[in-house]
């Protein structure tokens, strides 16, 4: 997969995170920090009805964009995941449990990679 490909795969699932009202979508490249992990994509959403349509919607717009049907795991009322084959893991999580669980200070190491938020076309 080229860097490209894989920055529009990832744009397609922060853009899908943020049409559903995820906040604070952060993306982080784990290539120089883990061997077995490529990117992380995290969010925040309320619990419940949210968490589910922001992950439907993920779900439904990173396939469109070529990524592999993902497992989920969890799936519990704070915090969900979605594995996209190896490389992409997206965590969608409630406020309480992203500040429990901390990934980005847990990966500070990783680089954060930078999708500004596109105009509404």
């Amino acid at each position: 997969m080229t860097d490209q490909g894989i920055k529009q795969q990832l744009r397609a699932i922060v853009d899908a995170a943020r049409e559903r009202r995820a906040e604070d979508v952060t993306v982080l490249d784990l290539t120089d920090v883990s061997s077995t992990l490529e990117y992380f994509v995290i969010c925040t959403a309320t619990a419940g009805l949210q968490l589910n349509a922001v992950q439907e919607n993920i779900r439904e717009k990173a396939q469109a964009a070529g990524l592999p049907r993902p497992s989920v795991e969890g799936p519990s009322e704070r915090w969900l995941l979605l594995a996209f084959g190896g490389s992409v893991v997206v965590h969608i999580m409630t406020k309480d449990a992203r500040e429990y669980y901390d990934l980005e200070g847990l990966w500070s190491d990783a680089q954060v990679l930078d999708f500004p938020e596109t105009p509404a076309g």
